[in-house]
C-alpha cells in the first residue's frame, strides 16, 4: 500500500484560492485511484472528490473544485476557488483500488494524516 502526505493547507478569505498536494510513497501510485475527503469541526468525514477512471466531485464543490494527478511525481492534487467559509475542515487524501465505490471510505486503503484549510468571512 502507498503512504500519503498531504500539504498546502492554511488560512484564507472568503473567495480566496488554494492547492492541495499529496504525494505517494512507492511506484505503485498509477494502480490506485484517488480521493479527498474533508472533516469539519462536530461533522464526520465527507466526500468532496475523486480520480479514477473519470473525476467525481460532491455537489458541494462541483465547479469550484478540481482534482487532478500527476503519475510521474506520484502527486494528487486538489484546487480550490472560490472557497467558503463553509470549506472549512481537514482535509485527507486517501487511495484505493480501481472499479471501487469512490465516495465510500471503507473502500479507501490508505489515508494521510490530514492538512488544515480554515476560510475566514
Amino acid at each position: 500500500q502507498v503512504q500519503l502526505v498531504e500539504s498546502g493547507g492554511g488560512l484564507v478569505q472568503a473567495g480566496d484560492s488554494l492547492r492541495l498536494s499529496c504525494v505517494a510513497s512507492g511506484r505503485t501510485f498509477s494502480r490506485y485511484a484517488m480521493g479527498w475527503f474533508r472533516q469539519a469541526p462536530g461533522k464526520e468525514r465527507e466526500f468532496v472528490a475523486a480520480i479514477s477512471w473519470s473525476t467525481y466531485y460532491a455537489d458541494s464543490v462541483k465547479g469550484r473544485f478540481t482534482i487532478s494527478r500527476d503519475n510521474a511525481k506520484n502527486t494528487v492534487s486538489l484546487q480550490m476557488n472560490s472557497l467558503k467559509p463553509e470549506d472549512t475542515a481537514v482535509y485527507y487524501c486517501a487511495a484505493q483500488y480501481y472499479n471501487r465505490d469512490y465516495a465510500r471510505m471503507s473502500d479507501y486503503v490508505s489515508w494521510g494524516q490530514g492538512t488544515q484549510v480554515t476560510v475566514s468571512s
